[in-house]
């Protein structure tokens, strides 16, 4: 096993994988889909840097797309004995890739935003439940129940109420430079192509926090129970009323 992780540990450099594309995981030793996986490079100061686009320079590494494996590929050295040089580890390289895919994610959200994909504010939402193709319904991480309860109400008297991702993962502060408005608590994602990125983007970023790595992202991922309400819940006071 070891002798295969140090020859097939790196790729020839950077090209876009074809459709069910697989790869080798140099820290689990495991093959995986490219959307399952993140690849790594050097950059000129010959510090492994996460390339989530996979575009940059040079040959990679490529790790599953877990806190798990990327710190077992630290603790391990398999940077160094992959790229068969001495390697520069950021001490926070785990908590830069998260933050770059959790940006990622954030853009994606604003590319929709820009599409005229997205309703903003808790009335606009509330009427896009009611009247458009929602693909995605989102509450801000400390948003308050009772606002929250009543745009799930809402989601759940849809027929299609299973295929819409209801997420809480992000800050207002970060809706709020996403989608250029201030104090965001709710948003909808109508259904298109920027919708699906999002979605692909935001699954991608809950896998590397839970360990859940999937090269399927999409319909169903991300998604909090619509019969639960916010996670938030139970640390918040009840009765606030809607927020924006």
């Amino acid at each position: 096993m070891l002798s295969r992780m140090h020859e097939d540990a790196l790729d020839a450099g950077p090209r876009k994988p074809a459709p069910g594309a697989e790869r080798f995981c140099a820290a689990t030793g495991e093959v995986k889909p490219v959307d399952a996986m993140i690849r790594f490079v050097l950059d000129p100061a010959g510090a492994a840097v996460p390339d989530l686009r996979r575009r940059l320079p040079g040959r990679g590494v490529w790790i599953t797309a877990t806190r798990d494996a990327l710190r077992t590929a630290i603790a391990r050295g398999v940077f160094a004995r992959a790229f068969k040089c001495e390697v520069r580890l950021a001490g926070d390289l785990v908590a830069t890739t998260e933050r770059l895919l959790e940006q990622a994610a954030l853009d994606a959200l604003a590319i929709s935003h820009k599409a005229g994909k997205a309703a903003v504010g808790f009335a606009n939402v509330g009427a896009a439940l009611a009247r458009d193709r929602v693909r995605v319904l989102i509450n801000a991480a400390e948003a308050a129940p009772d606002g929250t309860r009543k745009l799930v109400a809402a989601l759940q008297r849809r027929h299609d109420a299973g295929e819409i991702a209801v997420l809480d993962i992000f800050a207002s502060a970060q809706l709020d430079l996403a989608l250029g408005r201030s104090n965001v608590i709710h948003a909808a994602l109508l259904a298109g192509p920027e919708s699906e990125t999002f979605l692909a983007r935001t699954a991608r970023l809950e896998g590397f926090r839970t360990g859940a790595a999937s090269g399927r992202p999409g319909k169903g991922r991300n998604r909090r129970s619509a019969s639960s309400g916010s996670r938030h819940d139970d640390r918040m006071k009840h009765g606030e009323t809607p927020e924006n």
